[in-house]
């Protein structure tokens, strides 16, 4: 254990501890960009810079151990001042268009510019720029907003140990790319947009669809398959937006690609929203009470003609643990039958 002391207030921690974990533990505010608790520090961003006693220059907060004795400061005038330096580099090579970007209001980059009162920026010159436009259906990459902070690398290769991006080239040419500037060809799990700090990483399904202000948000599971994953809908005037999903939930936070872009069949025209019964050779709506009934009528039937060996039933894994484990019960125990399967036996 170290005994470390951050703005004047002791604390006891284990020694592998960083400093801004055990800032965090005192609740003192250090600014981050690149830094996500799920992924290893990088300390790229700069942002949280801290000053220690005897040390002749600041250090990354999120890449530096506690030691025993140790004395912090994380906002003396100068760290503050090198910080807004810091921030200032960044937004020279950052395009001004937060009007119309995806991310207003929840971009990370904006709050820290408003934080500190950033109107006008003295460093100007050349500023990168992309013309490209990624051809995949699900995520858009707008490398001008993107800040190198590494989250989309750290997590497609940590998380997901897919490898899909990474840095390329060096210096002022240096941008996140796939490989031989392809287009991005991954499971489109949506990982990386989940992590991005600013617009540079967005979902295609939902550009344009309005602010997140305006939108309600609803917290469910997703109806894929039966692991659960806790997901949020963003509605707005009856109609799914988009989906994410909260860090602080039993999958922290992550989602495949079906629970993150395949939601649009919420609103299909074509979607059943009433059971059918087929007569006449036609299919009718009808009450869940007549569908029931015509169901369990009809396995009654030929259940007594046939026996019960000439039903069956398919679950789904679509469905919950506790729901294929009730339906099979119904099956072998209701009807009598062990012929019960299910469709994830591929």
């Amino acid at each position: 254990m170290a005994k470390v002391t951050i703005d004047g207030k002791t604390l006891t921690v284990a020694e592998n501890t960083t400093i801004l974990q055990a800032a965090k533990l005192l609740k003192i505010p250090i600014p981050t960009l690149c830094h996500h608790p799920k992924l290893t520090p990088f300390g790229g961003c700069r942002r949280c810079i801290v000053e220690i006693k005897g040390m002749p220059r600041p250090v990354t907060s999120c890449t530096t151990p506690v030691s025993d004795g140790m004395e912090v400061s994380t906002s003396t005038p100068y760290i503050e001042s090198l910080r807004k330096t810091v921030l200032e580099l960044i937004l020279s090579d950052h395009p001004n268009d937060c009007m119309t970007c995806e991310q207003a209001g929840n971009c990370s980059l904006q709050d820290l510019a408003y934080e500190y009162g950033i109107r006008d920026n003295r460093f100007g010159g050349e500023r990168r720029v992309y013309e490209t436009r990624d051809g995949n259906p699900f995520i858009e990459r707008d490398l001008e907003k993107c800040i190198m902070c590494g989250r989309c690398v750290k997590v497609c290769d940590e998380v997901q140990g897919v490898e899909a991006i990474d840095f390329g080239y060096r210096g002022f040419m240096s941008k996140i790319c796939t490989s031989f500037e392809q287009d991005l060809e991954c499971e489109f799990c949506g990982q990386c947009v989940s992590v991005c700090p600013t617009g540079a990483l967005t979902g295609k399904l939902w550009i344009r669809k309005g602010r997140r202000g305006g939108q309600m948000e609803t917290d469910t599971t997703c109806p894929y398959c039966g692991t659960g994953c806790n997901v949020t809908a963003h509605v707005k005037d009856n109609d799914i937006l988009k989906i994410t999903s909260r860090e602080k939930t039993w999958n922290e936070g992550w989602l495949c690609v079906k629970g993150r872009f395949g939601y649009r069949f919420v609103q299909s025209p074509e979607r059943l929203k009433k059971p059918m019964i087929k007569r006449n050779g036609a299919f009718e709506e009808v009450s869940w009470d007549e569908a029931l009934d015509h169901v369990a009528r009809r396995l009654s039937e030929i259940k007594e003609k046939h026996g019960a060996d000439s039903l069956g039933g398919l679950s789904s894994a679509r469905c919950t643990n506790e729901e294929n484990y009730a339906f099979q019960k119904f099956i072998r125990a209701g009807i009598g039958t062990n012929n019960v399967d299910h469709c994830a036996r591929l």
